[in-house]
């Protein structure tokens, strides 16, 4: 995703969206122009972001999903004026500005959240500017050094947005700076899906199908194991009965077919004839 396209943009969103007299927790710093977010090392960002526990999946007119945007301030300092600009990139390029419906909370433990306004860039992309309170006012979020903030943020999409189609989600965070503004932190990419709903209904179905198919294999391997054992506990348990060279069962002799039995009704007829000739014999004898 190429943050660059839209990080004057995002920036000048920021300033224009946050200004005003400020709100809740006064700035770390008397002059709001004196960036306070700085790091030991320059070529790396103070605050280390991150998206993380979003769906992968958004069904289009559907519910809320509730996520967060991490801040991590790698500095000794305090950062202060801090506010995460999401930008949404759609692979159709047909997202507009008010198909997403984002909302921020000022903390994690926060019931009431607050609207953010998307604007569109001439890339296509669309920028929301977190930490102002919709009214032209709004002082960001204050990291504390060596902390991480999680700004709780949730997500649903309109009915009428296009489907299917692939967002990416990406945060950059910027310090505000009276009517100015640094980048001093960049997010992770954040990968979903829109659909209708649809989809997901036929692969839940598939997989429940898949499921049942397993399950009734799972059924039928058992019945398997069970005539397999209780023909062995047959064998086992009555096997002083049967002779070392047992006959053949009539279920063994149909399933064998009659040509691989014809040994075995040559023998029972050869010792059914020796009895009948044994018998008579002795018979006369007496």
């Amino acid at each position: 995703m190429r943050l660059c396209t839209c990080l004057t943009l995002a920036l000048a969103a920021a300033g224009a969206l946050v200004s005003g007299p400020a709100a809740a927790a006064p700035a770390p710093e008397a002059d709001p122009r004196r960036p306070s977010c700085v790091g030991d090392d320059s070529g790396a960002f103070p605050i280390r972001a991150r998206i993380r526990g979003g769906p992968a999946t958004y069904v289009a007119g559907g519910g809320f999903h509730t996520w967060a945007v991490e801040l991590t301030n790698t500095t000794s300092r305090t950062c202060g004026n801090i506010h995460p600009v999401v930008v949404l990139v759609d692979d159709a390029r047909t997202l507009k500005r008010t198909q997403p419906q984002l909302e921020f909370y000022d903390d994690a433990e926060g019931t009431t959240s607050r609207p953010v306004t998307f604007e569109r860039t001439d890339a296509d992309e669309l920028v929301g500017v977190l930490g102002g309170d919709g009214d032209g006012g709004g002082t960001g979020f204050a990291v504390p050094p060596g902390r991480t903030l999680a700004v709780k943020v949730r997500l649903s999409l309109t009915s009428d947005a296009a489907v299917p189609n692939e967002v990416v989600a990406k945060a950059a965070v910027v310090e505000r700076r009276g009517d100015d503004g640094t980048w001093v932190g960049e997010s992770n990419d954040y990968r979903f899906r829109i659909t209708d709903g649809e989809e997901e209904g036929a692969e839940a179905d598939q997989d429940g199908g898949g499921a049942a198919k397993e399950g009734g294999g799972a059924a039928k391997e058992g019945g398997g194991a069970a005539k397999e054992g209780g023909g062995r506990e047959a064998k086992e348990g009555g096997g002083a009965a049967v002779p070392a060279e047992r006959r053949p069962y009539p279920d063994e002799l149909a399933a064998s077919g009659m040509r691989a039995a014809l040994p075995y009704v040559t023998g029972l007829l050869l010792l059914a004839v020796g009895g009948l000739l044994t018998a008579t014999v002795r018979r006369r004898a007496r």
